[in-house]
């Protein structure tokens, strides 16, 4: 299963295709569960390396944007 990801948006797609619903209500934890989940999936071999890696890249990218952001507003 290959899929090209770009956005948080398309890695949120590819978790609700297993089920999984991602919302604490802090964005920075989103993106930490998220990349859990994604972990997850992966290592029970449900997604390619190449959409694991994808993913995680968009998440890791995400999640330093939004902690630089969070930082700002300290």
């Amino acid at each position: 299963m290959r899929q090209s990801l770009r956005s948080v948006y398309d890695v949120q797609q590819l978790l609700k295709r297993f089920g999984v619903f991602v919302y604490v209500g802090e964005r920075l934890w989103d993106i930490e569960l998220m990349m859990d989940e994604i972990k997850k999936i992966y290592q029970h071999q449900l997604i390619d390396q190449q959409t694991y890696l994808s993913a995680m890249a968009v998440l890791k990218k995400e999640h330093e944007w939004e902690k630089e952001r969070s930082n700002k507003n300290d």
